[in-house]
């Protein structure tokens, strides 16, 4: 499918000269392909310029001409263009952008509702039954309780195979999908001819085999194979780590694998409590009688092996050239583990090539139907 990609990203002390720093490095994007082609904008901003959110939507649509936009907030964000390394951005007011052409009536967008998902998917019922579309990327507030119904829903009821992430701030939680808004989910949904892969890796790597829970209660832990949690744990981190607990936060994980995923897929949550009286442990999901679970680590090292290993086999997968690509990480990996030298996405043009890329840091990933932690998902436009 032809059509051209452009990102620019960009960082300054206001809004407006971000803004205006990005939409000269994109150039007249919103003019190019305008013959036979729909134009699709992505952008993404610093939690610095979170209540700014509005005016620079409103800027770039006047500049450019493309009235559809979607995008949020993170912590930190990252961009790469065609011609120059990614940088990514936290701790200061960034921008990052791309803009991309699809085929008429190649997307449609999913409007930021905190509410249910019935009625927008009735509106475009329409549309989804002439273009088949297959994949959404979406954004969504964390705060929202009804999140894991409002994903279910698209994925069940729309057969949508979702990609994105949570916002992530330390304050507003602005969306944009056509207006911008709050508390909600929203994104695109791109038709079925439009051609796309994604790749998603796991931010921490297993430590032991897998287990059964066999005695659970609520997000409480109690028995693992038969015996007391606590000891199986232990034996999984080994002898330095259990004698002093207090060194497993931040390093060692619950994962939960997802049942009939051929891929290995698993769901990493914190440990949130560990009762060295009674043998229990607390995780940060519910859990029964019956679950598997098993233990993992986080490292440097372990995390950039497994995304390697990913961009490798989407190498496999890819036929053609890339046109532009979404990368969502976890706002716990990024600067916060790599370092402020754009490890992660600088990875992405070594193993992938040069192409325009955007993407933030996020409070959680979205992959097919699930929020995950401490992974990156990867979505390439063919």
């Amino acid at each position: 499918m032809s059509g051209t990609f452009a990102s620019a990203h960009a960082s300054g002390a206001h809004w407006a000269d971000i803004t205006r720093s990005c939409l000269a490095q994109l150039g007249p994007v919103g003019r190019e392909n305008a013959q036979g082609s729909a134009a699709l904008g992505f952008v993404y901003v610093t939690d610095h310029l979170a209540n700014d959110m509005e005016a620079i939507v409103d800027r770039l649509r006047l500049a450019t001409g493309i009235e559809n936009w979607v995008g949020t907030v993170g912590i930190a964000i990252a961009g790469q263009t065609a011609r120059a390394p990614a940088e990514e951005y936290i701790d200061e007011p960034a921008v990052s952008l791309m803009v991309g052409h699809f085929p008429p009536d190649g997307f449609r967008l999913l409007e930021p509702e905190p509410g249910g998902m019935g009625s927008r998917l009735r509106a475009l019922k329409p549309w989804r039954q002439a273009r088949h579309p297959a994949v959404a990327l979406v954004h969504a507030d964390p705060r929202n309780p009804q999140l894991p119904n409002l994903m279910q829903q698209l994925s069940d009821e729309a057969g949508l195979y979702l990609l994105g992430g949570l916002s992530s701030s330390r304050g507003a939680l602005p969306q944009v999908a056509g207006r911008v808004g709050e508390n909600g989910l929203s994104g695109a949904l791109f038709a079925g001819e439009v051609s796309m892969v994604t790749g998603l890796s796991q931010g921490c790597s297993p430590i032991g085999p897998s287990h059964v829970i066999t005695r659970a209660e609520d997000n409480i832990v109690m028995e693992i194979d038969g015996r007391p949690a606590l000891d199986v744990f232990c034996e999984e981190i080994g002898e330095v780590l259990a004698r002093d607990l207090r060194k497993v936060a931040g390093f060692i994980f619950a994962a939960l694998p997802i049942a009939g995923c051929d891929t290995g897929d698993y769901l990493v949550r914190n440990l949130t409590g560990i009762d060295s009286g009674k043998g229990w442990i607390s995780i940060a999901a519910e859990v029964a009688p019956g679950d598997t679970i098993l233990f993992t680590r986080r490292d440097r090292s372990t995390a950039l092996a497994d995304l390697e290993r990913m961009l490798e086999r989407l190498k496999q997968r890819i036929d053609r050239p890339v046109r532009g690509g979404v990368y969502v990480s976890c706002i716990a990996r990024g600067p916060n583990l790599f370092g402020l030298d754009a490890t992660e996405t600088r990875l992405i043009a070594q193993h992938l090539g040069q192409f325009p890329l955007t993407g933030f840091f996020a409070n959680g990933e979205i992959s097919h139907d699930r929020i995950y932690a401490y992974t990156g998902v990867l979505t390439l436009f063919l």
